[in-house]
């Protein structure tokens, strides 16, 4: 899946609204290939949390980016304040939360559908639009780039905890051009999979220290 031979060009281009339906769709795609018989309560790679929690959690991502664009006036200092819960002690803290009698099919069916919301509200929120997050307020373009990472890095954990691992790797160009939208302090030397893992504390590079605590910026480039 990977696609080195992309020009570099294509590494620094923006982050769109199509990468966003680009990297869902590869990521359910994915994920629909566990086995009938994987066990989704499993721990989700290294995380705390079992592979549904962070389905759901992926899901919520999806869906609360999308809702931090849609206000008129979206807030500079805080979250749309929705009501988050948790399933279990512990667990990630989501609006968006999946039927269990539904399944896994229903569950990235959920994931699906939040990534659809993300994809609409990017194209069609002016570039200008600036809205609240933790690590920087943040314009469309770059929602659509955090959606992405969610999506590269949680199905990475879930694939990992269901035993499929293997079958995930996420296309080069798309990884590269989130690295240089959300992580100006990334090298770019490396591979980019492998270092969006880095990045992302889940992985290791040749001479670097891997991470325990990271950060992307939201922030547009050209106003940090």
């Amino acid at each position: 899946m990977s696609d080195t031979s992309e020009p570099l060009t294509e590494h620094t281009a923006p982050v769109t609204a199509d990468d966003v339906t680009r990297a869902v769709r590869l990521a359910v795609a994915t994920l629909r290939g566990a086995p009938d018989d994987a066990d989704w309560g499993a721990k989700a790679g290294g995380l705390e949390w079992d592979c549904w929690e962070t389905g759901e959690h992926l899901a919520d991502d999806l869906f609360a980016y999308a809702a931090q664009l849609g206000p008129e006036h979206p807030p500079l200092d805080r979250e749309v304040p929705f009501h988050w819960v948790r399933r279990t002690p512990g667990g990630p803290a989501n609006v968006t939360l999946a039927d269990p009698a539904a399944g896994p099919a229903g569950l990235l069916q959920v994931v699906e559908a939040c990534g659809a919301l993300l994809t609409a509200m990017v194209a069609t929120t002016p570039p200008t639009v600036r809205a609240h997050h933790g690590f920087g307020a943040s314009d469309p373009e770059g929602f659509a780039a955090m959606g992405v990472v969610e999506t590269l890095v949680h199905t990475y954990d879930i694939a990992n905890g269901l035993g499929i691992g293997d079958t995930w790797d996420p296309p080069a160009a798309l990884c590269a051009r989130v690295l240089h939208r959300l992580f100006p302090d990334a090298p770019t030397d490396t591979p980019p999979w492998p270092t969006l893992l880095w990045a992302t504390g889940r992985g290791e590079l040749p001479g670097r220290t891997r991470l325990t605590t990271w950060r992307w910026y939201g922030t547009p480039r050209t106003e940090r």
